[in-house]
């Protein structure tokens, strides 16, 4: 049972640094980044490239964080000229892009067949410890760093300004500020947030392959933003402790229903992920952690 929870744990707090990320693009900026499994995949494959050809974690992570906020700031200076609804498409079409071009390049990313015995943290770091106890412990710690450098970045000025941004960029314009600088580094921070992420998930599950970076783990990312909140930083993290214990709590809803098959198993559990949503959208528009004066 300790396994199981902190298998949870470790989950629950890879889509914590994922909507952290998304909620700094879209919560407080307006960014719709509807590919934001794009530089999840990439964090993924840099750590699982540098580790299964002898680099070390000390290597792999910081590289992951850099490698996804460069490519995520070429998609970024698409927003200098796209509205909301053109970018959001633009970002899905460019998350779908790096997948295929995954998979075609076998050469260096194995394709389809992905790329596995990737060493787990303990042996990434080269400490002798229990890998699992050792992640969820550098989880804990890239959350919380991620959460105290969101908080004192909203707080300044550069995050009053986004905040502008997104109620009113016209307005903030007016003012002499060119909103597209702004746009472009939250979004090239939210995607080193998302690489961070998944550096951990190739660590953690030492397997990764293209079809466990399709656009699904956006929409969980988007879920667990909604469901806390959205521009609220304790949203984000109840968001997602709470998205992982649908997903998992609703593995049990088979007990009830003995007559469902696995396959059929899946899309019940979609079901019951969604119904939530939108039970949660109707009682309580404004998520978990959003303004409670509002109704």
């Amino acid at each position: 049972m300790t396994a199981y929870l902190i298998a949870m744990a470790i989950v629950a707090l890879i889509y914590m640094l994922l909507t952290i990320g998304l909620n700094l693009q879209y919560g407080y900026t307006g960014l719709a980044n509807f590919g934001h499994v794009g530089s999840f995949a990439i964090g993924a494959y840099i750590t699982a490239l540098i580790t299964t050809n002898g680099g070390f974690a000390y290597v792999s992570l910081p590289a992951s964080v850099l490698g996804a906020a460069l490519v995520a700031w070429p998609v970024a200076l698409l927003s200098k000229r796209l509205r909301t609804d053109y970018f959001a498409i633009a970002t899905l079409a460019a998350s779908e892009t790096l997948r295929l071009a995954i998979i075609e390049e076998d050469w260096i990313t194995n394709g389809v067949h992905g790329i596995t015995s990737i060493p787990n943290m303990s042996v990434a770091l080269g400490l002798d410890v229990d890998p699992n106890i050792l992640i969820l412990t550098l989880l804990i710690a890239a959350n919380l760093l991620a959460v105290a450098l969101i908080t004192r970045m909203v707080k300044s000025p550069f995050g009053r300004t986004i905040e502008a941004i997104r109620d009113d960029e016209d307005a903030v314009r007016a003012l002499g500020k060119e909103p597209a600088t702004f746009k472009v580094k939250v979004f090239v921070i939210g995607a080193g947030l998302a690489g961070l992420a998944g550096a951990f998930y190739a660590h953690y599950f030492s397997y990764i392959s293209p079809e466990q970076f399709l656009p699904l783990i956006t929409f969980y990312v988007w879920m667990a933003m909604i469901l806390g909140g959205t521009g609220s930083i304790l949203g984000a993290v109840a968001g997602s402790l709470v998205l992982v214990l649908f997903l998992e709590g609703s593995r049990f809803v088979r007990d009830i229903l003995p007559g469902v098959t696995e396959v059929e198993m899946a899309s019940v559990r979609l079901f019951v992920v969604g119904m939530a949503l939108v039970l949660l959208t109707l009682l309580r528009p404004q998520g978990l952690m959003g303004d409670f004066r509002k109704r």
